[in-house]
């Protein structure tokens, strides 16, 4: 660790703000600042307002960084939400619709984070282009979704993608093929971050570049960064001059965030009158979702806690399923005019997430973000709906990827839904192993998606492939120890089994 920063952290552990802590604290920020300000001189004319912008961002959050001590949270003071604060979907829903479906729906915009790579599942570009069901993609069932609300109410929703500088390029490329939908397609991005050293606390980077040794310089701050961005792109402005008030904001890979007609009316014409500045849909936690963040009461107000700014000795506590019983899906509903006042009085207040990273030469960095739900204190008149399931269908794993491959869903005008062939509205557990986590491995080891109807749980480890037409039912484990080969033979009806040891089915 370097001297300096022994120093900081020396200082930072006495208690109380003593002048010494201070004078290393603003001596770090003079050094950022400078680093910044070189950075800055490397901008070429026609990027220098949009870096200048995000440079000056990232000022704040260092600033920021430095004055905080601790975790974010006092245990203590953290309540279980009020009963009337997280409001059962069902109550919303039992409202019913409006007479002019379409006078609430030509106020709403669609904003879908889709800063995202598809690395984890061995994909290059934006995670948004992998082929999810039938040959369409993310990004595809998200336009034919909202064209299917377009025509059907003959309105003019528009879908708008904030990304990343990891993902821009490739998406607009692909945004030509939707010139002929009845959808209104904007992007704008997210900023762009210097990574920090970990020992120095300098930025990495020496220039404005993102290529050759640059590459990892740099880093999109975390979806929290979406006011600043929409508000600096000026579409906020823009959808406020056309009369528009929220914006429904998700993760593009969560297939289950489509646009919701009952929580919409619920927002735009509230029972008590009073409208809500921000809507966060929340669904009851399973074991799965223990480290999913979880909406509490703090201080008189709703506020979103995440596991990382749990103290340790709370950790146990904050997974408890009795406890905390519901967990936060991202899906969003934001007042656009709200957004610009707080925006505007720079009063949107997001606890700092602080991401180690180690890059590929060795060298340790840290990346600050923040995340779009943390700012709900800050709103007035929050309100959480707890919603069924089914609107939280990520796709992060192949493992997700297959059961919304299957005939488990059906699939309507872009949007999926739970078949009625199931007799228990659950989703099976499904994992499989690490020949599964690319998805051209996983195509690979398919010929075709499996039956799985009538399944509950499927575990796959080793080196197994499927047939055609298989028909998975009740607890299915499958285990090829290292060496062997399990090939699953066409139409074999699989229920209750576990299959082990080596099973290869030669042609002759």
């Amino acid at each position: 660790m370097s001297r300096f920063v022994q120093d900081l952290s020396k200082a930072m552990s006495q208690d109380g703000a003593s002048q010494f802590q201070e004078v290393i604290r603003q001596e770090l920020e003079l050094s950022v600042k400078k680093e910044l300000e070189k950075i800055l001189t490397t901008a070429s004319s026609h990027e220098f307002e949009h870096t200048k912008k995000d440079l000056e961002g990232f000022r704040k959050l260092f600033h920021r960084f430095l004055q905080e001590k601790g975790p974010s949270v006092d245990w203590g003071k953290i309540q279980r939400p009020p009963e009337d604060s997280i409001q059962p979907y069902e109550k919303i829903k039992a409202r019913g619709l409006p007479d002019n479906v379409s006078s609430v729906l030509n106020k709403l915009v669609v904003v879908k984070l889709n800063g995202g790579l598809g690395t984890s599942m061995g994909c290059k570009g934006p995670k948004s282009l992998i082929g999810v069901r039938n040959e369409n993609t993310f990004l595809d069932l998200t336009v034919q979704q909202i064209e299917h609300l377009n025509k059907t109410y003959n309105t003019d929703v528009p879908l708008v993608l904030m990304n990343s500088f990891n993902t821009d390029e490739d998406t607009k490329k692909i945004l030509q093929k939707y010139n002929h939908c009845r959808v209104k397609i904007y992007t704008f991005n997210q900023s762009r971050y210097p990574r920090i050293n970990k020992e120095s606390l300098l930025p990495v980077a020496k220039d404005v570049s993102y290529s050759g040794e640059n590459t990892e310089a740099w880093y999109p701050p975390g979806h929290g960064d979406i006011y600043a961005s929409f508000y600096n792109s000026g579409l906020l402005d823009t959808f406020i001059g056309e009369g528009k008030e929220y914006i429904f904001v998700s993760n593009i890979d969560n297939l289950g965030a489509t646009v919701d007609l009952y929580i919409l009316n619920h927002l735009m014409n509230p029972p008590n009158g009073k409208r809500c500045e921000f809507v966060m849909e929340v669904t009851n936690k399973t074991r799965a979702d223990v480290k999913g963040g979880t909406l509490t009461q703090y201080e008189g107000k709703l506020r979103l806690v995440e596991i990382a700014q749990v103290p340790k000795a709370h950790v146990d506590e904050f997974k408890s399923v009795s406890k905390f019983k519901i967990f936060n899906t991202n899906n969003l509903w934001i007042s656009l005019a709200a957004v610009k006042r707080l925006q505007e009085q720079n009063a949107i207040d997001m606890e700092i997430i602080v991401n180690p990273k180690t890059l590929d030469g060795g060298l340790n960095v840290i990346q600050l973000e923040t995340a779009v739900g943390a700012a709900i204190k800050s709103f007035e008149n929050s309100l959480g709906i707890n919603v069924p399931r089914s609107r939280f269908l990520p796709v992060k794993t192949t493992s997700d990827l297959l059961l919304v491959m299957s005939n488990l869903y059906s699939l309507n005008a872009g949007s999926l839904t739970m078949s009625e062939k199931r007799e228990f509205p659950t989703v099976p557990l499904v994992k499989l192993g690490s020949s599964f986590t690319k998805v051209q491995d996983y195509l690979r080891r398919f010929e075709s998606i499996p039956d799985m109807l009538e399944l509950d749980h499927l575990t796959v480890s080793g080196d197994v492939t499927f047939g055609k037409n298989v028909s998975l039912k009740g607890t299915v484990i499958i285990i090829a120890n290292h060496g062997d080969r399990i090939d699953i033979p066409p139409g074999a009806v699989l229920e209750n089994k576990i299959v082990s040891g080596n099973l290869r089915i030669l042609d002759h």
